[in-house]
């Protein structure tokens, strides 16, 4: 079978497929014939050497696909720890779920760990109640235009930034109800302007260091603020004053160091608790882009600038 490799050469990705055997399961695991695979923050760090799989998980890169397994031709999707970025993966049974069968099978790559994030970090970890408030940071992005929708599947008002007031239209289109341009707005005030002081009960942050000290700002008293990445920086100065006044929150959160059989268990979660909503027209998956395979290294790069709006994907083909 062939594979993504991916490397940096003088701040560009170069791209190349070298062919390998197919995966052979281990115990608890099936294979999948991969009709696409997403492209995630994850890969760019796995790339520059900042963040390896998991001990025992394979080497090549890819967190989530979708396809068919091999055995049944069931559509399906699933969520890794690494190998998605090639024609097969062998993946846990329990991080498997079916398919969406109104969705395009392509653009099904682009739930499980977009779609999981979400899940795990506002109602899992931010405990999410209904007609909460939200708010989402790089909204935009795929992780973050799912996580609005999963948001707004609570019942939950939802604000959202982004950088650029060119992308502020698609955070309308998932239900936003209030678009923040960092570029030109200062997020804490937008908000409090709108909503008042000490309004939002579950920050999402992906962002980190530029972020933190307006997040709670903001925040409820008991609100929770959910780290799962440090796109400006890691480090950050906290108000512990702040922090005990409001009895703040800080939870910090990644998905895909967590074993096996904790992913199992909050895959089921998923396919009961989010999962029906692409059935019913309450979720969609926002495509920015599909790459072919051939054409890979402009998916990564394309991320690497923050051009997408939504998921990048890149798609396999099956004789």
């Amino acid at each position: 079978m062939r594979y993504l490799r991916v490397v940096e050469d003088q701040g560009r990705y170069v791209a190349s497929l070298p062919e390998t055997a197919p995966p052979t399961p281990a115990r608890g695991e099936v294979i999948i014939r991969v009709t696409a695979s997403g492209v995630n923050r994850a890969d760019l760090l796995q790339i520059a050497g900042r963040y390896p799989p998991p001990r025992g998980e394979s080497e090549v890169l890819g967190l989530e696909v979708s396809g068919a397994l091999d055995e049944t031709g069931e559509p399906v999707c699933a969520l890794l720890a690494g190998g998605g970025h090639a024609e097969y993966v062998a993946a846990p049974v329990g991080q498997v779920f079916p398919a969406p069968a109104d969705l395009d099978l392509v653009a099904a790559a682009g739930i499980p760990e977009a779609f999981l994030t979400g899940f795990v970090n506002l109602i899992v970890e931010g405990g999410l109640e209904r007609e909460a408030t939200v708010l989402v940071h790089a909204g935009t992005s795929g992780v973050g235009l799912a996580a609005i929708q999963v948001a707004k599947l609570s019942g939950a008002r939802v604000a959202a930034t982004t950088r650029s007031a060119d992308k502020r239209k698609a955070l309308e289109a998932v239900g936003v109800d209030l678009a923040i341009d960092t570029a030109r707005q200062d997020f804490a005030a937008e908000i409090e302007g709108r909503w008042g002081r000490d309004a939002v009960d579950v920050v999402l942050d992906p962002v980190g260091t530029s972020t933190f000290a307006g997040d709670l700002r903001v925040l409820k008293t008991g609100g929770r603020v959910v780290i799962l990445a440090t796109m400006s920086g890691s480090e950050a100065g906290l108000d512990l004053t702040l922090l005990m006044r409001k009895r703040a929150r800080i939870v910090g959160s990644t998905l895909r160091a967590r074993s096996r059989a904790e992913k199992a268990a909050l895959v089921t979660r998923f396919k009961d608790e989010i999962l029906p909503g692409f059935t019913d027209g309450a979720l969609r998956v926002v495509v920015d882009t599909v790459f072919p395979v051939a054409r890979a290294a402009e998916a990564f790069q394309r991320m690497r600038e923050n051009r997408n709006v939504g998921k990048i994907l890149i798609a396999w083909r099956h004789d």
